[in-house]
């Protein structure tokens, strides 16, 4: 059946989690992201961790790719020691998410890295992670409270697609204390923080291929959702 809609791939949190009388490990996502999704005029897959060997395939199926926030990356991945404050990793999730991104970029089928999404961009190009960004910008307002989104401005790169999307400087929801810290090889910084935090990347030559550290499934602003459903349905 011929699809109306492009088909948009969601990577999933793996975690415990609770609901009713269940209390147990769970593939899931928070409804904002597929409702984004959704408003911005693409349907949802979901895709739980799987082993990367099967990562082609699955890409397959779908238009579009959102790399979805959530656990820090494992350290090790950019030859790091952990933070004190880096969480626990998800390997599972890591190398499963890699062989998304790894399949998607050489398919050029277009992609959306979302705050976890677009650190794993960065790895991916060999870039490195800065684990506890207070220690380096010297306050908490990228993530003043946690499970809360907290909103600040973001400054595009003129001449970037990020620019194209968001031309002016931006407010934006955040919930990090990871970020971008040596940005990965044929990765562009394409926006900052006016405390200099990377907060968007994009690789060099490919037509939609770009992650943000911010969360745009928390707000109302489609621009970046329906670029990559349009980019999406012409791929």
């Amino acid at each position: 059946m011929r699809r109306t809609r492009p088909l948009i791939g969601i990577t999933t949190y793996l975690t415990r989690a609770r609901w009713g009388a269940w209390d147990c490990p769970a593939a899931l996502l928070p409804a904002l992201y597929t409702a984004h999704v959704q408003r911005a005029g693409g349907a949802v897959l979901m895709l739980p961790p799987d082993d990367p060997a099967h990562a082609a395939e699955l890409l397959g199926a779908v238009d579009g790719l959102v790399l979805a926030g959530g656990d820090d990356l494992d350290p090790a991945l950019y030859d790091a020691v952990a933070h004190p404050r880096t969480g626990a990793p998800v390997p599972e999730r890591d190398r499963w998410e890699l062989g998304l991104l790894e399949a998607a970029l050489e398919a050029d089928v277009p992609v959306l890295g979302i705050c976890r999404g677009m650190q794993l961009m960065n790895v991916q190009a060999g870039g490195t992670l800065c684990q506890h960004l207070p220690d380096e910008v010297g306050h908490t307002g990228h993530n003043p409270a946690p499970g809360a989104f907290h909103d600040h401005a973001v400054v595009p790169v003129p001449g970037t697609l990020t620019a194209s999307l968001l031309p002016a400087r931006t407010d934006v929801a955040t919930h990090h204390h990871q970020a971008v810290a040596d940005v990965g090889k044929d990765l562009a910084v394409s926006a900052h923080a006016d405390d200099g935090t990377v907060e968007a990347v994009e690789y060099e030559g490919r037509a939609f291929a770009l992650g943000v550290q911010w969360h745009p499934e928390a707000r109302d602003d489609l621009r970046l959702a329906k670029a990559l459903v349009r980019a999406a349905a012409q791929s």
